[in-house]
């Protein structure tokens, strides 16, 4: 890529096309029916007019009536519209007249090459000064090496996500997009660290959500703007921080880094002891018997599958309904009486809810409630002896 444009990650998908097709073909299906898809500034053309999409490169075969190949997109963008971009190609069902299929393959971190090499060079430049030094000189050098020493980077759940050691023992953790960032934080000292790695909130941190406090640290960009909804829309986070804008977080230092946490605690910290103090807490007596039966019976096949339950005055089931969709769902339902569900109960669950006729809600735990009907009753799996 010329002009300001630095490849940060290649984009790579494999091909099939039941047809014989050349390199143009590919190149106009692609084009064509990715455009529009998220707006203007989003379209392939838009982003190499600005240098974010270099020129794509398309190697292919024919043989046998079909077409097979490999499709390479090169982009200075941040992991997020790299991912988003690398969905919509994948999206492609056509080239020309025929049918197609395309499927994303890997997205390269270019960086992580050129890390690597410069990493390498320094390990043979410190073998050759060592090499040369007294015992005297090897010595302090040890002591120095041994005090910078950093956590290195695990894998965390079942999606080997790129994590701090924190992550296991701390009741708070921070949320990152990359890998990049995971290790910047680790040279912050922060250990307490897992990325998402992509736009898709993985199953893990879903369930580590239900365990621990969340803050999402993103990239100052439509990138982390996305992540940020994604979140919101799947799971509670106690608060998001983003980078200063155009910036991405990896591209921080570690004392960025602290000082940005540590302001953001310092605003903060005054405005949660208020609130804490001021709002009424929620009701979480004891629900009665036949709901408690009930939600124990419901609990096994519910309990880690982000679905909610409705039941009506008989405790009868009337909807089920990803947690996702459950505000809008429950607004179409007429008759539900009691909430169960696999989730935080938030304030704007409470509200929904209300307006709708729930008198109680049994959830995983609850969130910030400012505002609580009066008759209206809210509970967790462990208060009735269930977690």
């Amino acid at each position: 890529m010329s002009g300001s444009g630095i490849v940060k990650y290649l984009v790579k998908l494999r091909f099939e096309v039941d047809g014989v097709v050349e390199r143009a073909d590919v190149i106009g299906a692609i084009f064509g029916q990715t455009e529009g898809l998220f707006g203007p500034e989003m379209n392939l053309n838009e982003l190499q007019k600005t240098w974010k999409v270099g020129r794509i490169e398309i190697n292919l075969e024919s043989k046998n009536d079909r077409t097979r190949g490999e499709v390479i997109v090169p982009m200075s963008t941040d992991i997020g519209t790299a991912a988003l971009i690398a969905a919509a190609v994948e999206s492609v069902d056509k080239v020309g007249p025929c049918s197609a299929r395309f499927n994303v393959g890997a997205i390269e971190d270019v960086r992580a090459v050129k890390r690597k090499q410069i990493v390498d060079r320094a390990k043979l430049i410190v073998r050759d000064w060592s090499s040369k030094t007294s015992s005297e000189g090897e010595n302090l050098l040890k002591d120095v090496t041994e005090s910078t020493k950093r956590a290195k980077v695990i894998n965390y759940g079942i999606e080997n996500l790129p994590a701090g050691p924190g992550v296991y023992s701390s009741e708070l953790v921070y949320l990152v997009e990359g890998r990049a960032d995971v290790v910047l934080f680790l040279r912050a000292g922060i250990e307490n660290v897992v990325a998402l790695e992509g736009t898709s909130v993985p199953d893990s941190i879903i369930e580590l959500g239900k365990k621990k406090r969340l803050i999402a640290v993103l990239d100052g960009d439509r990138g982390g703007d996305l992540i940020e909804k994604e979140l919101a829309q799947v799971m509670h986070v106690e608060k998001v921080i983003h980078a200063p804008p155009g910036k991405e977080v990896e591209d921080l230092t570690p004392i960025d880094v602290i000082n940005m946490l540590r302001a953001e605690k310092v605003e903060a910290a005054p405005q949660r002891r208020q609130r804490q103090a001021e709002a009424p807490q929620p009701k979480t007596e004891e629900a009665d018997e036949p709901v408690v039966a009930k939600t124990r019976e419901l609990y096994a096949n519910l309990n880690g599958t982000l679905e909610a339950i409705l039941l009506d005055q008989g405790l009868q089931e009337i909807g089920r309904f990803p947690i996702s969709e459950l505000v809008q769902k429950m607004e179409g339902t007429s008759g539900a009486q009691y909430l169960i569900f696999d989730g935080i109960v938030t304030q704007r669950l409470v509200e929904s809810a209300a307006k709708v006729g729930v008198k109680g809600i049994i959830g995983h735990r609850t969130g910030e409630l400012n505002q609580v009907p009066d008759d209206m009753r809210i509970g967790t799996f462990r208060d009735i002896g269930l977690e």
